[in-house]
């Protein structure tokens, strides 16, 4: 089981896991041994709840293909345990990232007082500037 929150976990069976081989330099173990991990994760027929499927659904991420499929390729470690580990901690990540609500932004003005300091330093560099000028003797 892998937990989400406190109240959602996603059942090993729905998480798809397959070892295969690193890109990338290595020597010969690089040919020999599958130490890297590819995840699938079908968002669609999940367990998770309908506000982390709408969430994920709607989210612009690379990882995301258009059918619903998460898909996520752990290769930074040299051992398969530990590219495994990874994976489910990124997949745990992203599915995190989309419950936060994130805070409304309200616009706000610069107060007059910082924006005639502004102002003042504008003026203050162009008057620096403009004595760097031609002197005519």
């Amino acid at each position: 089981m892998l937990e989400i929150s406190r109240t959602v976990e996603l059942a090993d069976e729905e998480i798809e896991l397959s070892a295969i081989r690193a890109q990338g330099s290595g020597g010969q173990n690089v040919n020999k041994v599958s130490s890297a991990i590819h995840l699938r994760f079908d968002i669609r027929a999940s367990s998770l709840p309908d506000f982390y499927k709408e969430r994920l659904l709607s989210l612009s991420d690379s990882r995301i293909t258009n059918d619903g499929i998460v898909v996520i390729k752990a290769q930074s470690y040299r051992t398969q345990e530990q590219n495994k580990a990874d994976a489910l901690l990124r997949l745990t990540e992203l599915i995190q990232s989309v419950a936060k609500v994130q805070k409304v932004r309200r616009a706000t003005k610069p107060t007059k007082a910082s924006q005639k300091r502004r102002m003042d330093s504008k003026k203050k560099a162009g008057q620096k500037k403009q004595l760097r000028g031609k002197v005519d003797v």
